[in-house]
């Protein structure tokens, strides 16, 4: 949900969909698994965040917290926004 409200900011919420997988959680732009938005991976010992670019090259985030996630905000508007 924190995910959906920072994009928000750009897009409609509408258009922010979550899918669970088998690995990873994934955040994805208009229900489209060709479109990701974010991935991320709580499973491990290490939390972290998978975040995309406009080209789709994935970056890691690790994160201690479900908050932090916040810090990560301008990424995740910038994906949201290079769909649009």
């Amino acid at each position: 949900m924190i995910v959906r409200a920072i994009a928000a900011e750009v897009a409609s919420v509408d258009r922010i969909v979550s899918r669970d997988a088998h690995s990873y959680f994934a955040i994805l732009f208009d229900d489209n698994n060709r479109k990701p938005v974010a991935r991320l991976h709580f499973d491990g010992k290490q939390k972290f965040v998978t975040l995309f670019d406009a080209t789709k090259a994935a970056t890691r985030h690790d994160i201690a917290r479900i908050e932090d996630i916040f810090q990560l905000r301008d990424p995740i508007k910038a994906v949201v926004q290079s769909y649009l």
